[in-house]
């Protein structure tokens, strides 16, 4: 049984799932014992201690002569002391190039076995990737383990399915008749799926194997090698996923630079470079929007981002501002607001809202909101729990020059202990007070990190027009509204679609708008300044390889 035969199956449970976009998880999202085994958070947790303060051991690719590395634990604020191999960038792409050859006249269901059991190996190493990614990022530990674990490799397989099918849509030959009178004409036909070359796929420091897994198979699985250069600052994780890509293609005879790992520092930045080498065709980038608008900017380059937006959630009515408030709080404090989903505007209108038909009043609303985040990140087990911590210091000076932005300051940020890491950059969010017209400058900048603001309406029309605006401008990769009007519901649902932000309403409890579910959302929609591009639908594959005809008389 080849791997192809061997994962089918479950390929094509993948297929059937993109298809009908309901709930479906292929890695489960807990770290049970029963899940993972009884030793893996153990030995998961010595493993990673075990790569630190050394050069990064594991690699199987060509060149690896110079190392380098600037990690710092956002727990500790001391260096993981870990280094990982440097090179030049046409180093590398020579490298890639030598790959390419070999990797692009594979077929797609070979391609889809051996990446779907790079996955199987990558299942192996949660538990590292876990504590890797929370002593790069922040991340507490749970969100660490399922966003860098089970949901990073279902989005993998998410791009797997796809590419095989969009690959495989077709016939690869066929005869083709064509009557002509007393005479047919008759040609053999055949099409070839031309890979687009080098794919290279940049990523960030807050999410660098989430982010970063979706463009790595993509490329892979439509014959493209990939040259994945992380964030200097988050390395670690999507190191450890790259050694077992290497490994599963090494053990079925094919060449380790199809995946290729490149590093570098902030004082020696190689990605402009990388991306403007005439060899790479394809650029998945995440990160922020000015390097975002640099790469978006070249020419005869397939680019794919996900850059920054400015992301709302509008309150017109409610059945329980209790319980709304407390799902905004958790919404807004998890992982300190640094996920690229998280609402930073919310607006309330000046006259209030109705709560089961009962008017409460704008000051009322506001102080729900202060005490749901007060009553979260002061809790003595959830509140470092949720918050997890602050990835660098620019993260720190962006709260501080928010609350010297002249607005009021309805919650100031506060130092959050963290028993097991008493040194933890954790500090709660700061909450402000926008008014719509006289503070727009303000709101209307993306502030990443834990920062929010109330901004002050004439009404929910207003609130809907200022966000509607924000996406078309800003960009916004989601947005939270609150009504129990369906006429209002309808009109929320229709101007902010309209402008690419995608709408969850009336969440409360344990589902916020901050999750996209592999397999069932999209994440980004491609249609306002947030990103160009969507995991995954058709588009984010397409683009990958072309279909190239060849035609011969019968």
């Amino acid at each position: 049984m080849n791997l192809f035969e061997k994962h089918q199956p479950e390929l094509m449970k993948a297929i059937s799932a993109v298809h009908k976009r309901e709930f479906y998880a292929h890695f489960p999202e807990m770290p049970s014992a029963s899940n993972y085994g009884e030793s893996a958070n153990d030995s998961g947790k010595a493993n990673f201690t075990a790569m630190l303060s050394k050069n990064f051991e594991g690699l199987l690719q060509s060149g690896q002569k110079k190392f380098a590395g600037e990690e710092q634990s956002p727990y500790t604020l001391k260096p993981l002391g870990v280094n990982y191999p440097v090179n030049e960038p046409q180093e590398i792409i020579s490298y890639s190039e030598k790959a390419f050859l070999q990797w692009k006249n594979t077929s797609p269901a070979d391609r889809a076995g051996i990446l779907m059991e790079a996955l199987e190996k990558i299942k192996h190493k949660f538990f590292e990737i876990a504590y890797s990614t929370m002593h790069t990022t922040g991340q507490a530990f749970m969100m660490s383990f399922q966003a860098s674990g089970p949901h990073a490799n279902d989005r993998a397989l998410e791009a797997i399915a796809l590419g095989y099918e969009e690959q495989t849509r077709f016939p690869d030959n066929a005869i083709w008749d064509k009557p002509m009178g007393k005479i047919n004409v008759t040609l053999k036909k055949k099409w070839k799926i031309i890979p687009r070359g080098i794919g290279l796929v940049i990523g960030c420091s807050t999410f660098p194997v989430w982010n970063s897994v979706p463009g790595i198979f993509a490329n892979l699985i439509t014959g493209n090698s990939t040259i994945v250069k992380p964030h200097p600052a988050s390395v670690l994780p999507i190191a450890i996923v790259v050694i077992e890509i290497q490994k599963t293609l090494a053990d079925n005879g094919f060449n380790p630079d199809i995946c290729f790992l490149t590093s570098d520092t902030s004082e020696n930045l190689i990605s402009k470079k990388l991306c403007e080498n005439p060899s790479v065709k394809l650029i998945d980038f995440t990160g922020g929007p000015v390097f975002g608008e640099y790469v978006e900017s070249l020419k005869n380059k397939i680019i794919f981002t996900e850059k920054a937006g400015v992301n709302s959630a509008i309150i017109d009515s409610v059945n329980d501002l209790n319980l709304v408030m407390q799902n905004l709080a958790f919404s807004l404090s998890l992982y300190s607001g640094q996920m690229c989903t998280a609402p930073q505007n919310i607006f309330i209108p000046e006259e209030g809202v109705n709560n089961n038909g009962k008017k409460i009043s704008y000051a009322e609303t506001v102080t729900s909101l202060i005490n749901s985040i007060k009553g979260l990140t002061t809790h003595p087990k959830m509140g470092f729990a949720t918050l997890g911590a602050v990835q660098n210091e620019n993260i720190l000076n962006r709260i501080k020059e928010a609350t010297d932005t002249g607005l009021k300051i309805l919650l100031n940020s506060e130092k959050v202990t963290n028993p097991e890491f008493p040194e933890s950059r954790t500090v709660s969010p700061v909450l402000l007070e926008a008014d719509a017209n006289k503070d727009k400058e303000i709101f209307s900048k993306e502030w990443f990190g834990p920062i929010s603001m109330v901004v002050k309406t004439k009404n929910s029309e207003e609130s809907i027009e200022l966000a509607k605006e924000l996406s078309f401008k800003k960009g916004a990769l989601s947005c939270a509204a609150y009504s129990t009007d369906n006429s209002m519901i309808e009109k929320i649902e229709t101007e902010m679609t309209s402008a690419g932000a995608p709408v969850s309403f009336n969440l409360t409890g344990p589902i916020w708008v901050n999750q996209h579910a592999g397999f069932s959302d999209f994440h980004v929609t491609g249609c306002n300044p947030a990103g160009n591009a969507s995991f995954t639908n058709p588009e984010f594959i397409l683009k990958r390889f072309s279909l190239v005809g060849v035609r011969i008389p019968a």
